[in-house]
């Protein structure tokens, strides 16, 4: 049950971040800057979050509310390909190709940055309890 909690708190939180994100971040033409930035947030966040986890032996619900509640629905790989796709539609082939590459190389290299920093997090926290 406590899983479950964990993972309802997580989505709304998650959701509440990514809605008002997506307001506070300026628009940049038909390029959709807050999900880019949003999803790469959510990449170097779950990276890190992972390893942390790992290493510290994280409680599974803090795991499942951080990871699958917070972080699920905080990102969006559903509204990345829509906005792809609608931009092929629309004629702005160059725009979605910078967009899909922007997301797959920035979401990987962020989620690279996350397991290096909660690598760093761990290390340098070593003996100390969490």
């Amino acid at each position: 049950m406590l899983n479950i909690l964990a993972l309802i708190l997580g989505g709304f939180l998650g959701t509440i971040f990514r809605y008002g994100l997506s307001l506070w971040i300026p628009s940049a033409g038909a390029f959709p800057l807050s999900i880019l930035l949003i999803n790469w947030a959510g990449c170097l966040f779950l990276g890190w979050l992972f390893t942390v986890a790992g290493i510290r032996k994280l409680n599974p619900s803090v795991r499942i509310g951080a990871g699958t509640g917070f972080t699920g629905a905080f990102t969006t790989f559903s509204t990345f390909t829509v906005q792809t796709v609608d931009a092929i539609h629309t004629g702005h082939l160059a725009l979605a190709l910078a967009y899909l590459l922007a997301s797959l190389i920035g979401g990987l290299l962020m989620a690279w940055v996350g397991v290096a920093l909660g690598h760093k997090t761990c290390s340098s926290k070593a003996g100390k309890p969490v």
